[in-house]
């Protein structure tokens, strides 16, 4: 088998080096160095980033499966099976690299890299990846031509970029655009041009791209809410006595959402979304993706319920949350990240963060209704949570009426060893360490000293007394 390889690569390789010079050739070598350290992908990763949306999934994802094609193609298969490079003699001197690698022929990192990019973006934006993938193609078909690789170890390095691409949705499920299930509205008040809104606005938060002329948040509001009242969200506490609304709005992040749903559940009053943060996981999940479709839903009265959850820290008012709320090692990682964002940015700070804490976090004791366990991380979604692990990214329903408990032993052994592992390997929900169940009511009793919660990514009060109540159609919220 091996024999017949080589002479079909050494076959391919003639009929290849067999092509008459043209002004491609030199194309193919800068495309070729372009795609050295996948320097090509990451600058397409980088304008695609610069979109919200599918775009910026889209190269999160693209970037981890290079991560995984590189480590696989040049850390292992490399190691495994050296193979010679071809002959640079095979070529005229004018299609050579003038810098051959000298690293294993097999596989190729560049064709790797390039089909696992393109694997990755497929999984979120087909026709995005219908124009990069001409692009990978000819990366990938530049180092035979340039005579650095045989046509197998093309072949083969792209077969492991796609495995690699596709591997990808074991930690991180493909973006889903449809929303989340939720209960119909039959009586939401229609509010022709927003008569009767007040519109709370996080001035830190942008609408992903100003109108003509520069127009900031609020002034796109009164555009398609002429009637509405804009607030800032520095004045979110008097909203209800200065203005009387008939429903509430809001355009900021999770957390600005998170602090204006509950002041809409507690007093019963319709909400209007305006997806404006970095995320917007709740907007996403209730299925609001701009402000046109949202104002078009308030003038018509259409609408959904959804559920919410709360949580009472030693008997106090409920506090109410829309994503979730965690105890344990999370609000410690919230504090770390929010002093080294500003250095570092969030995701390198959440990452950097989430490893220190790992590392020094303790053990919480705990009774989980009654029952006693020793956790390091405990994970409460207003809702169930997709996939199982301690990655939960999808929320396919907001009206289960239950909450989706997860958290990670401590009482077994070498049990932080074992929850590093499964997490790298995306079976954790395999492990003995990991435990998950779905509830109406959970109480949390912490045996020792008071610790914080976090609620939607804002880390709250301390306490030993947790209770967690799972909301039925608490919140209206316009939508078509």
């Amino acid at each position: 088998m091996l024999r017949r390889v080589n002479r079909l690569d050494q076959a391919l390789m003639r009929r290849s080096a067999a092509i008459r010079p043209t002004g491609l050739d030199e194309g193919m070598k800068r495309l070729s160095k372009a795609a050295n350290h996948s320097v090509l992908w990451f600058a397409v990763a980088a304008l695609l980033a610069a979109r919200k949306g599918r775009p910026r999934r889209a190269a999160l994802r693209g970037v981890a499966a290079i991560a995984g094609a590189s480590a696989g193609a040049n850390l292992v298969g490399k190691t495994l099976f050296p193979r010679r490079r071809p002959a640079a003699e095979l070529l005229d001197l004018p299609r050579r690299l003038a810098k051959r690698p000298t690293s294993s022929s097999f596989p190729s990192g560049h064709a790797a890299s390039a089909a696992a990019f393109t694997t990755a973006i497929a999984l979120e934006s087909p026709a995005t990846a219908l124009v990069i993938a001409p692009i990978a193609a000819a990366v990938a078909y530049s180092r035979v031509h340039t005579g650095v690789h045989w046509p197998s170890d093309v072949a083969v390095g792209a077969l492991a970029g796609v495995g690699a691409g596709l591997l990808t949705r074991r930690w991180w499920p493909a973006g889903r655009e449809d929303a989340a299930s939720a209960r119909e509205h039959a009586h939401l008040e229609a509010l022709e041009e927003g008569e009767g809104l007040v519109v709370v606005v996080n001035p830190g938060s942008g609408l992903g791209g100003p109108l003509p002329g520069g127009a900031s948040p609020a002034d796109r509001i009164r555009e398609e809410l002429p009637k509405a009242v804009v607030v800032d969200i520095a004045d979110l506490d008097t909203v209800m006595t200065d203005h009387s609304p008939r429903a509430l709005g809001v355009a900021g992040g999770d957390g600005s959402v998170a602090a204006v749903s509950a002041l809409a559940a507690e007093h019963r009053l319709p909400l209007v979304l305006i997806p404006a943060g970095t995320l917007n996981h709740f907007a996403r999940d209730v299925g609001i993706l701009d402000l046109a479709d949202t104002a078009h839903a308030v003038g018509e009265g259409n609408g959904v319920l959804v559920d919410l959850s709360t949580v009472s820290v030693d008997g106090a008012d409920p506090r109410w949350f829309v994503n979730t709320a965690s105890l344990g090692g999370y609000p410690d990682m919230v504090r770390l990240r929010e002093r080294l964002r500003n250095r570092w940015g969030k995701w390198p700070a959440a990452a950097i963060a989430l490893g220190r804490v790992l590392r020094s976090a303790k053990p919480l004791r705990v009774e989980l209704n009654d029952e006693p366990h020793l956790v390091w991380m405990l994970f409460v979604g207003n809702g169930p949570y997709r996939p199982k692990g301690f990655a939960p990214t999808v929320r396919p329903a907001l009206d289960a009426g239950v909450m989706d408990v997860r958290f990670i032993r401590a009482d077994t052994r070498l049990s932080r060893l074992r929850f590093f592992v499964g997490a790298a390997l995306g079976s954790l929900h395999r492990s003995r360490t990991y435990r998950h169940m779905e509830v109406r009511r959970l109480r949390v009793r912490v045996l020792g000293r008071p610790v914080a919660i976090a609620t939607d990514g804002e880390v709250g009060p301390i306490g030993t007394s947790f209770d967690f109540v799972s909301r039925p159609a608490a919140l209206a919220i316009y939508r078509d």
